[in-house]
């Protein structure tokens, strides 16, 4: 028998294709192999899939990975059957006679892994037929799902404790990208793993370029980022399901492939969109946060928010869907005032407890500090983990472009008394018409126009003064008062700033966005994107995508199921002559090699 460092990497080379393990890979394949349970925080791209695959396939009988959604369990084991893996899942997708085949693949201990929902592993007949075979592991991804703290909470995996209690002598390893400290310490707390190794990894995505703007012509500021982006897949997350059927036609009718998915279509329109994305490239996903998780789409070269998410731990994970193959991403997103107050109602309005709503409220607090930064974005970002990037990055809007900021402590000083002499009781538009000296009807029927502070800022227009409340709201220096539907009140940081003892420097507010000079002169064309394929490459590299696809519609796979762009890229560069050297690519397993290997070769080595 091999040791177990050389078996794991044997593993590793001959079915996955990959020289070496990234980061704690091999510390958390080794833990879980001898038998210990794990807690794995780990970065969206970042391998986490491996941590119990391998495990699975060096310990006896079959590894149970508990996953919420049905496209990332068919994903997970089309990859897996690709690369020889006997691998299958059992879900409401399958039909009874199917589901009897799979059951007893299992109980005949012919698989090596299988996909469940926690609602089917949770059953009385599941459990028991668990108990009658040999269960080599348990994985149970997205382990956020477990806290009402997160952005994702899902009740029934609280159950999944009883894993402990019936198979304790079974190692358990949970998996998630996204945890802050205190949804961590509630996975511990409910899924029993105060024994658990926890591998906690860097969540910083370096390929991912973090780029933040106000929002003032939604369509036209996406129109101008997506000309970077041609011919790329992508997803555009909009607030409302209205928005998205807007923006997903408006694009549609720009020459893009764009396609709408939120809860407000049928089943089935909505499964036949998601199908295409993951099966065709190029195809822009422009959807509700009801799309997106467990999607294993490795190449979605950018994301982009036309609106503000809910929190800073949603908007990395969103984010995070953005070049999970290693390779260049982009994340953008533009917001507006309107946006806090919107998301602060919604807050308000949920049926949560006070104290959930109180943390929520937090959250979005955190976010708007990051969209209005003019600091590292990078470094604020992984800060909200617990993380120190020692920074700045040199990648994000905020270091390639550094925002200027000025002295705004008088204008801070008048917004804010203002506020106060209004009564707090009114949202930024009325206060700002106050300040502005607007003798409107309604500051005339609330006699507004005597106060002292009617008119003393008049020498800014409507537009500045909504920058200044807005980061005024991010400083935490005022709070929407959600309860009273977006009015404005004063925090206990405003006293320092009326008193005139706390200086206040915000930033100026950006020109409307243009096409960069990079991406107007730029030789990239149609299918090269941000991968940076050059002119005299683009023959071949538009050969190999073809290739791939034809080849994924023949097994019935997405395409990256076939290669990840990422491994069609190392060919285009490596320019592989034979098989032996082909193999040493990247991603290019055994299974793969033999099954697709002459097929590339023949691609790569045609005469010009």
């Amino acid at each position: 028998m091999l040791p177990m460092n050389a078996s794991a990497l044997d593993l590793l080379q001959s079915v996955f294709g990959y020289s070496s393990f990234r980061g704690q890979q091999q510390a958390v394949v080794e833990h879980l192999s001898e038998g210990g349970d794990a807690l794995v925080l780990m970065p969206t791209g970042g391998g986490k899939s491996l941590c119990y695959q391998i495990p699975a396939l060096l310990r006896q009988g079959t590894g149970i990975v508990v996953s919420p959604l049905i496209a990332l369990m068919q994903d997970q084991v089309d990859a897996l059957r690709e690369a020889g893996v006997a691998a299958a899942y059992l879900n409401s997708s399958l039909g009874a006679e199917e589901q009897r085949e799979v059951e007893r693949q299992l109980l005949a201990g012919e698989l090596n892994l299988l996909y469940v929902a926690p609602e089917r592993l949770l059953t009385g007949r599941f459990l028991g037929q668990l108990e009658r075979t040999e269960v080599a592991l348990f994985a149970i991804d997205e382990a956020h799902c477990v806290s009402q703290w997160g952005h994702d909470f899902r009740p029934e995996y609280r159950e999944l404790a009883i894993l402990q209690q019936r198979f304790p002598q079974v190692p358990r390893i949970a998996l998630t990208a996204t945890a802050d400290q205190r949804t961590r310490e509630e996975i511990v707390e409910r899924l029993s793993l105060q024994d658990a190794r926890q591998f906690v990894s860097s969540f910083d995505r370096p390929n991912i370029g973090y780029r933040v703007g106000l929002r003032h012509n939604a369509k036209r500021q996406l129109g101008e980022f997506l000309q970077g982006h041609q011919g790329e897949s992508g997803i555009v997350y909009c607030l409302s399901r209205r928005k998205v059927d807007d923006t997903a036609a408006w694009l549609a009718e720009s020459g893009i492939e764009a396609l709408p998915y939120h809860a407000g279509l049928d089943a089935a329109t909505r499964a036949k969109n998601q199908q295409r994305f993951l099966r065709e490239d190029g195809v822009v996903m422009v959807a509700t946060v009801a799309f997106g998780m467990g999607i294993d789409k490795p190449d979605v070269r950018f994301v982009a928010h036309l609106d503000l998410p809910r929190s800073i731990e949603g908007y990395y994970q969103e984010t995070g869907r953005a070049g999970r193959d290693g390779l260049p991403a982009e994340a953008w997103m533009i917001y507006g005032l309107s946006d806090v107050v919107t998301m602060s109602q919604m807050i308000a309005q949920s049926e949560s407890a006070d104290e959930r709503k109180r943390v929520e409220r937090q959250k979005l607090e955190s976010l708007l500090a990051y969209a209005e930064a003019t600091d590292c974005r990078r470094q604020l970002l992984l800060g909200a983990f617990g993380e120190i990037y020692p920074g700045p990055c040199g990648h994000c809007d905020n270091c390639v472009a550094p925002p200027k900021t000025w002295d705004a402590t008088v204008p801070a000083q008048k917004a804010l008394s203002a506020v106060y002499r209004t009564g707090q009781r009114f949202g930024s538009g009325h206060v700002i018409d106050v300040l502005r000296g607007e003798e409107t009807e309604r500051v005339l029927s609330l006699d507004h126009h005597r106060l002292s502070t009617f008119g003393i800022g008049a020498e800014m227009d409507e537009k500045q003064w909504r920058s200044v409340f807005r980061q005024l709201l991010a400083a935490g220096l005022l709070e929407a008062d959600a309860e009273g539907y977006g009015t404005l009140r004063l925090t206990a940081a405003s006293r320092g700033v009326l008193s005139g003892g706390k200086p206040v420097k915000l930033r100026e507010d950006a020109r409307p966005e243009r096409a960069s000079r990079r991406r107007r002169d730029s030789k990239l064309v149609t299918g090269g994107g941000s991968l940076g394929i050059e002119a005299y490459e683009q023959e071949l590299w538009d050969a190999l995508r073809a290739l791939r696809t034809q080849l994924a519609k023949q097994q019935g796979v997405p395409p990256y199921v076939v290669f990840h762009d990422a491994t069609l890229l190392a060919m285009l560069r490596a320019m592989p002559a034979n098989e032996d050297e082909l193999a040493t690519i990247s991603g290019v397993g055994e299974a793969k090699l033999k099954r697709y290997g002459s097929d590339f070769l023949a691609v790569i080595n045609a005469p010009a």
